[in-house]
Order: structure tokens, then C-alpha cells, then sequence
């Protein structure tokens, strides 16, 4: 015999159902590098070629932390855009590792929105590259235009400066113009009559 459940069960069930998210697959900057690449301060070892395919895994970026891939990634960056291979503090070499400290922390921001500290952090890391790429395009404009194209970076011009006129800023201005008037009439008076002294004391002299 089956009896039918009454529906405040049937509401209760519903309610205690648990809600299963679906974690979506957020593309990464890091994405391009090869797993079977060796880790920072590996590759250039002399043994490393005769050593075991278990040992060369486990010093591959398949077993590396997030850190460790995103050395190697701001090393690609700085590579592309330095000067010489002794350059490691130019404008450009700047830039570039900030751009990967600041596609790590969009990453890291899109799993976790409720950062604030990182977001700071992200937040003042763009400032001084928007800064860098500021003083790059005044100064080297070729430069500017090469470390953008080989960054990927899209640069936008920051906003003409405009202000919106109220009544309150008409009767200031109205006032701070009065005001220049009568001090401009002050001066006037002050050097006209130091005029007069200076030819007074200058026909004394010639007497």
C-alpha cells in the first residue's frame, strides 16, 4: 500500500536538496606551457639527459606549483621585450613582469571574486604599469608600440579632463575674477606711483 506524502515532506525534501555548482574551466595565461618543459634552473643541468623519465617528470612543470610556472612565464615575457641580455630593469623588462603578476591575480580573482586584498594589489599594479606605459609612449614611442604588440596589451588613452559647471562653480570663478581685478587695480596704482618716485629721484640726479 502506498500512501502519498503530504506535501509539506515533499517541500522539505526539496528544500534539503543539495545544490551541486558547476565549476566552469577558466582559461589560463599559463595554458601555452609545455608540460614535458623542465623547471627553472633544470634545463641548462648536463646530466639531466641521462637521468631516469620518472626523475625527468618529476622536475618537469607537470609536477610544478603555480608559482614555479608563472617564474617561468614572466622570464618568457621579459624575454621578448629586453633590450640586451643583460637587461633586467629597463621600462619594458618592468612591464612585462607586471603584466604576469597582473593575468595572475585575473585568474586568481575569477575563482575566488571576494579577494579584496589581491584585488588591491591587482588594482595598484595596473596603476604603475598604466604609468610605465604612459612615460614609454611620451618618451620612446617605437618601444611603447613593440612592448604592447609582443605583450598583447591593449593600451586606451586616459580620458580628456572635463568638468561639469554648476551654479556653485559660476560664483566662484565669478568672485576669484573680481578679485583679480582689484588686485591687478592695486598693482597698478603701486607701480605707477614707484614710477613717479624713480623719475623724480632720477631728475634730482641730473640737477
Amino acid at each position: 500500500f502506498h500512501q502519498a506524502c503530504s506535501p509539506f515532506i515533499q517541500t522539505a525534501r526539496c528544500y534539503a536538496r543539495p545544490v551541486r555548482r558547476k565549476i566552469k574551466d577558466i582559461p589560463s595565461h599559463l595554458d601555452d606551457l609545455p608540460p614535458t618543459m623542465l623547471k627553472k634552473g633544470y634545463a641548462n643541468v648536463p646530466i639531466i639527459n641521462s637521468v631516469d623519465d620518472v626523475v625527468k617528470r618529476l622536475l618537469s612543470l607537470e609536477m610544478a606549483s603555480q608559482k614555479e610556472k608563472v617564474k617561468i612565464k614572466t622570464q618568457q615575457l621579459v624575454e621578448k621585450v629586453r633590450r640586451s641580455p643583460s637587461d633586467n630593469g629597463s621600462f619594458e623588462v618592468q612591464v612585462a613582469m607586471l603584466t604576469a603578476k597582473i593575468r595572475t591575480y585575473e585568474e586568481h580573482l575569477q575563482k575566488h571574486p571576494k579577494d579584496k586584498s589581491n584585488r588591491r594589489r591587482m588594482l595598484m599594479d595596473i596603476d604603475r604599469r598604466k604609468k610605465l606605459l604612459s612615460y614609454l609612449r611620451r618618451v620612446r614611442f617605437d618601444t611603447f608600440e613593440n612592448t604592447c604588440k609582443q605583450l598583447n596589451i591593449q593600451y586606451t588613452l586616459p580620458p580628456a579632463y572635463s568638468r561639469r559647471i554648476t551654479k556653485r562653480w559660476r560664483v566662484k570663478k565669478a568672485f576669484c575674477l573680481k578679485v583679480f581685478e582689484e588686485v591687478r587695480k592695486l598693482k597698478a596704482e603701486e607701480r605707477l606711483k614707484e614710477r613717479k618716485e624713480w623719475r623724480a629721484r632720477a631728475r634730482a640726479a641730473k640737477q
